[in-house]
């Protein structure tokens, strides 16, 4: 797919699986995604870290499972998919914490106790699927990762991206953002 053709593979997206609930929580994919992307905008962050926050949940819309799959089990490995889709068209500063704002949370998880008790129901039955909180070493491995602070950052506006009737500029406010970090090597 050319570069040109990606905003509106993600505008179909949105359009086509947005209306999904997202994980058992009371919002959609799309409202969950616009949310974060709003924290994301409205402190200041950079368009890359923006994008990043509005797609780091991509890979939900891009795989076939039932919005009950974790209650089956299943992990999708959403961040995965979502890499994979986004590092195509995009530098690592918005793919990478994508990738990593899972483990994230297992960060979170292992080094924070009182941010464990903030997650909702639903994130805490992903977090089992995930791994559960890092051990050591898999802490010290992540604090070497580069984007590891931007996919903090990225993980706490997830995590605040769950407001039921919260208002949001519509997706087509954030694609400027996603145009001016597109990679222009491909």
């Amino acid at each position: 797919m050319p570069r040109v053709h990606v905003i509106e593979k993600i505008e179909e997206l949105f359009k086509n699986k947005g209306g999904s609930l997202y994980g058992g929580e009371a919002v959609t994919q799309e409202q969950h995604a616009l949310q974060a992307a709003k924290l994301a905008e409205e402190s200041g962050a950079s368009p890359a870290t923006i994008a990043a926050a509005l797609l780091h949940d991509v890979g939900h819309l891009l795989h076939n499972l039932p919005d009950d799959a974790p209650d089956e089990g299943v992990d999708d490995v959403h961040e995965a998919l979502g890499d994979r889709f986004l590092r195509r068209w995009f530098g690592p500063e918005v793919s990478e914490p994508v990738r990593m704002h899972v483990d994230a949370k297992r960060y979170l998880c292992a080094l924070d106790p009182s941010y464990l008790e903030t997650l909702s129901p639903p994130s805490l039955q992903s977090l089992e699927l995930q791994g559960g909180p890092m051990n050591p070493a898999e802490v010290n491995a992540y604090e070497a990762l580069p984007f590891y602070e931007a996919s903090l950052v990225v993980r706490r506006w997830d995590d605040l991206a769950k407001a039921p009737n919260l208002a949001t500029p519509p997706l087509a406010h954030y694609l400027p953002y996603l145009r001016e970090v597109l990679t222009t090597s491909l």
